[in-house]
């Protein structure tokens, strides 16, 4: 009994060992490594991948050679059709920051210069800026207009030559009553200074200055009965009311001063009917000339829609 069961165990040992050594000796199976390409991650569906959204190309808000777009929520400007675009770095919504905010599908009216020599956009983000560019887009700088004011309603920005440029704004509106004001800069923009404030707090209707030194605000936007007009002829530091004499013939027609301009020796302004006019379909306008840089006016013609000042 003995001998057998040593014979058992000598017989389980000596397969132990031939199993041993047939294992060691077979080639090892190895898993792919995880960084290896397998045929799931090369043939990926690519329907389940996000489509892109389509990129409408940009296309100019009107016909000019000049022109900008509001497309994709920023502000592109060309100066040659839409053929190539220069994108402005300022955010859309602050473009029309404010109480009014136009359509916003197109830039506010006054609110920005687009030429050959300089394209200058206001905007509010707390504090009021200019940024400007003078190299058609290639390079942009930024001006604090003021560092306080309201929510705006009526803006506008325009420079007379390559240093003197001014800045109308308006707002804290409550009813028919608001603040108003100017701004203006002789080195390009860089700086501007607060003039006085017309003594009222009528609705602002246009505002600006002629030169240097001569400035108007024109007020009354809802019913206006007669123009109302503010001049300055030292820079916006003092302001009086303006003399328009209305003839009996046009009394209550001709009830709203648009900004004068000047004409060979003289200014002249339009007085339109306001928004509830209906005299000769409402759109004709009273020419008036002054002879003494604005301070009184005196009634020239009826000007026609289609005619020119």
């Amino acid at each position: 009994m003995r001998n057998v069961i040593l014979g058992v165990a000598g017989a389980m040992m000596i397969g132990l060992t031939i199993g041993i050594f047939f294992y060691q000796s077979q080639d090892q199976i190895t898993l792919p490594e995880l960084n290896q390409p397998n045929e799931m991650q090369e043939n990926t569906n690519p329907s389940n991948e996000l489509e892109q959204p389509y990129a409408q190309p940009l296309q100019p808000v009107n016909n000019d050679t000049i022109s900008y777009t509001l497309q994709n929520d920023e502000l592109n400007i060309t100066y040659n059709k839409g053929k190539d675009w220069v994108r402005v770095p300022v955010e859309k919504g602050q473009l029309f920051d404010g109480e009014y905010n136009g359509n916003k599908q197109e830039l506010i009216a006054g609110s920005y210069i687009l030429n050959e020599n300089r394209a200058a956009f206001l905007y509010k983000q707390g504090r009021t800026f200019l940024i400007y560019s003078l190299d058609q887009g290639k390079t942009w700088q930024e001006s604090v207009v003021t560092e306080t004011f309201p929510p705006i309603r009526f803006r506008k920005v325009d420079f007379l030559n390559d240093q003197f440029g001014y800045v109308v704004l308006s707002g804290d509106r409550t009813m028919s009553q608001e603040f108003s004001t100017s701004f203006l800069t002789n080195d390009g923009g860089e700086n501007w200074k607060e003039t006085a404030s017309p003594p009222t707090t009528r609705l602002l209707a246009d505002g600006g200055f002629v030169d240097e030194t001569t400035g108007f605000m024109s007020y009354g936007t809802i019913n206006p009965e007669e123009p109302d007009v503010y001049v300055t002829q030292d820079g916006g530091n003092t302001w009086t009311e303006a003399v328009i004499p209305i003839p009996e013939k046009y009394d209550r027609i001709f009830v709203q001063a648009e900004f004068p301009v000047k004409e060979d020796d003289h200014l002249s302004v339009l007085v339109n009917q306001g928004p509830n006019g209906d005299y000769k379909g409402g759109n004709v306008k009273g020419k008036f000339i002054s002879e003494d840089n604005g301070k009184t006016w005196e009634f020239s013609m009826e000007v026609q829609p289609n005619e020119t000042k």
